[in-house]
């Protein structure tokens, strides 16, 4: 048989006895109004850790990054603003004219509006005046041909006028004698109005002189036959001989020597 040896004995004295966790010690707490520390802070170990974006040295730096991103946010909306107030301000400001302005602008208007109708007036008169012109002008160019028409003649009195000349460079003709040729059944036979035309035209153009035309026929005369002073006269007067007038034929007459 095994001998058993008694094990330690609890010795004399006072021994505590074992605290339950209601009499457990409680760590010290810190003075009324000083926050706790680390120090001071319980610790516990069996407590979970926080997830890394509720740190301090995380949110810290995020909330003042963020911050910076409001404001920044906040400033440039503000420059905006800013921006269209002005611009606002500076398009409302041309609308709102002083009474000076306004009177201005009103004797400017009024001052082109009367400038324009000067100057439409005076369009207008010179427009007034080329027409008369031109009116006028029309109306000499007319008349120029009128006389141009009436100096010719219509073709008839330009033929008897063609005729007449060509008679007065064959021989000497008196004006009664060259209408008598020109209308004469056994001569040309052309109206009397057109052979007055034709001769007319002659003594206007002075493309005839009746004197020079009575010496050259009472030169002729002579040349046929012989005759006295008063027979040559008489010959160049006669309605039945060349019809010249009396000074006319004594003209004649004078440039033969008799």
């Amino acid at each position: 048989m095994t001998q058993q040896f008694p094990g330690p004995q609890p010795q004399p004295g006072p021994h505590p006895a074992p605290m339950s966790d209601e009499h457990a010690p409680h760590p010290a707490l810190p003075p009324y109004g000083v926050p706790p520390t680390a120090a001071t802070s319980p610790v516990d170990p069996n407590a979970p850790k926080r997830p890394w974006y509720t740190k301090k040295r995380v949110i810290i730096p995020g909330a003042l990054l963020l911050l910076f991103i409001i404001i920044g946010a906040l400033g440039g909306g503000g420059d905006e603003d800013s921006d269209r107030v002005a611009g606002a301000t500076q398009s409302a400001a041309p609308t709102e004219k002083t009474a000076a302005e306004i009177a201005a602008d009103a004797e400017a208007e009024a001052e082109r509006k009367a400038q324009e109708e000067a100057d439409a007036a005076a369009k207008a008169e010179e427009a007034r005046l080329a027409e008369e012109q031109r009116l006028a002008e029309e109306a000499a160019a007319a008349e120029a041909a009128a006389a141009e028409a009436a100096r010719v003649g219509t073709v008839s009195q330009q033929n008897a006028y063609a005729s007449a000349k060509s008679y007065l460079d064959f021989k000497g003709f008196s004006r009664a004698g060259i209408i008598e040729q020109l209308t004469s059944e056994y001569g040309e036979g052309f109206p009397p109005a057109d052979a007055e035309f034709a001769i007319a035209r002659l003594e206007a153009e002075g493309g005839v002189d009746w004197n020079a035309e009575a010496a050259q026929a009472a030169q002729s005369y002579l040349e046929f036959k012989a005759f006295s002073r008063q027979g040559l006269i008489e010959q160049l007067t006669s309605e039945y001989g060349e019809g010249f007038t009396r000074e006319q034929a004594e003209y004649g007459v004078n440039t033969t020597g008799l």
